[in-house]
C-alpha cells in the first residue's frame, strides 16, 4: 500500500505568501510551508566544519544566499541554490565531497514550522541575502575550503 500523507492546508500563512512571490515552490503541510526543489531552486545540506568554513568564504567573497540553520549537536545548514540544471559536474564534486543536495522535488521546511524539534531558522533570510547563488559556487566554496586540499597544496610547494 503506497504512503498517504495528510492533505496541504488550504490557508496561506503571510511566510508562504512572501515564498511564494519569491516564484518558489511551495507546500503548505500541517508542520507549515515546505521549499519544493525544482528547476530553478535547489538547496545544499553542509554539515560540522565544513559549514562553518563555507559560510566564512561565501561571506569574506559577498557570494552568501539563503541559508538555513537547523538546532542540534552538530551545525547543520541548508544553502539555496540555483543553476542546479547545468551542473551536473559540480553536482557530482559535491556528493562526493560528502555533501548532500537537494533537488528533483525534495521538501525543505522553511520557517517558521510547527515541528517540535529541528526546526529551522533562517541564518541568512532571503530579505537579507542580495541573491541565490549558483549552485557551482557552492561548489567551489566547498573545494576551495577542503582540508585535504589543502594539505595537497602544502606537499606541492615542499
Amino acid at each position: 500500500m503506497p504512503a498517504t500523507f495528510p492533505p496541504s492546508r488550504t490557508v496561506v500563512t503571510p511566510e508562504a505568501g512572501d515564498y511564494r512571490d519569491r516564484e518558489w515552490t511551495v507546500a503548505e503541510t500541517a508542520n507549515g510551508a515546505c521549499l519544493i526543489t525544482d528547476e530553478r531552486v535547489a538547496a545544499v545540506e553542509l554539515t560540522g566544519a565544513m559549514a562553518a568554513d563555507v559560510r566564512r568564504y561565501l561571506r569574506a567573497n559577498n557570494l552568501s544566499g539563503p541559508i538555513l540553520e537547523f538546532p542540534g549537536a552538530e551545525r547543520r545548514e541548508i544553502h539555496l541554490v540555483v543553476g542546479i540544471a547545468k551542473a551536473a559536474r559540480a553536482i557530482e564534486a559535491l556528493r562526493g565531497a560528502g555533501v548532500t543536495v537537494h533537488s528533483d522535488g525534495a521538501s525543505i521546511p522553511l520557517p517558521p514550522t510547527r515541528l517540535s524539534a529541528g526546526s529551522p531558522e533562517w541564518a541568512v533570510s532571503p530579505t537579507e541575502a542580495r541573491w541565490i547563488p549558483p549552485l557551482v559556487a557552492l561548489a567551489a566554496a566547498v573545494h576551495a575550503t577542503n582540508p585535504s586540499r589543502h594539505r595537497l597544496l602544502a606537499e606541492l610547494a615542499c
